[in-house]
């Protein structure tokens, strides 16, 4: 079934151009931008916020803080199964579903190349589900790309994404071609 296409007006296509300006502007502001009361405008954003039309997020620039950003296409016929797999994963950033040869796409982000590498390498390409798999590198963004992420993880006995191997057990944790999972306490980069 078709998603109902939400209903806006000129007043809350105003206030939202002035938040994605300015994220912190205050309600008094707006309302003395486009001419309307401060509750009228609180109002409206508890609508906006309702029907999915507006979301304030709290996160990092990768990019700016220097970290790199894999875009990894996936054709599978289990978009799905890789989907809930990576969801609290610490690498990854956001998934889609998409339409074409490759059907899933996928962001990770970290430290540096190599983890991100082994990650794709050691758990997306040898599932059965997997067909065929894209490893790029994002090297800049035409806007701010922000990502939410927990600064400070919660160890857990296993990796969220379900692997069996430990990082220390794993080569390419050993051989230092892998920072290793933060979820389980074996990690050897700063971020996190």
């Amino acid at each position: 079934m078709a998603k109902s296409i939400f209903k806006i007006d000129n007043k809350d296509r105003e206030i939202l151009t002035l938040l994605s300006e300015d994220p912190d502007i205050a309600q008094e502001k707006i309302a003395e931008r486009i001419n309307l009361s401060q509750p009228s405008v609180a109002v409206r954003l508890k609508k906006l916020r309702d029907i999915g039309a507006y979301s304030k997020i709290c996160g990092i620039n990768p990019l700016k803080m220097g970290l790199h950003i894999a875009k990894v296409e996936v054709s599978t016929n289990n978009s799905v199964k890789i989907l809930k797999m990576f969801k609290n994963c610490p690498y990854f950033f956001n998934g889609f579903t998409v339409s074409g040869r490759s059907n899933l796409c996928l962001l990770f982000v970290g430290e540096d190349i190599v983890t991100l590498e082994s990650i794709v390498d050691d758990h997306i390409r040898p599932m059965h589900e997997v067909k065929e798999v894209d490893f790029n590198i994002i090297i800049s963004a035409a806007n701010d790309l922000i990502m939410p992420i927990q600064m400070k993880i919660e160890v857990v006995d296993k990796q969220p994404c379900g692997i069996d191997i430990q990082c220390v057990d794993c080569p390419s944790y050993r051989e230092d071609r892998c920072l290793g999972c933060p979820a389980i306490g074996q990690y050897k980069g700063k971020l996190w």
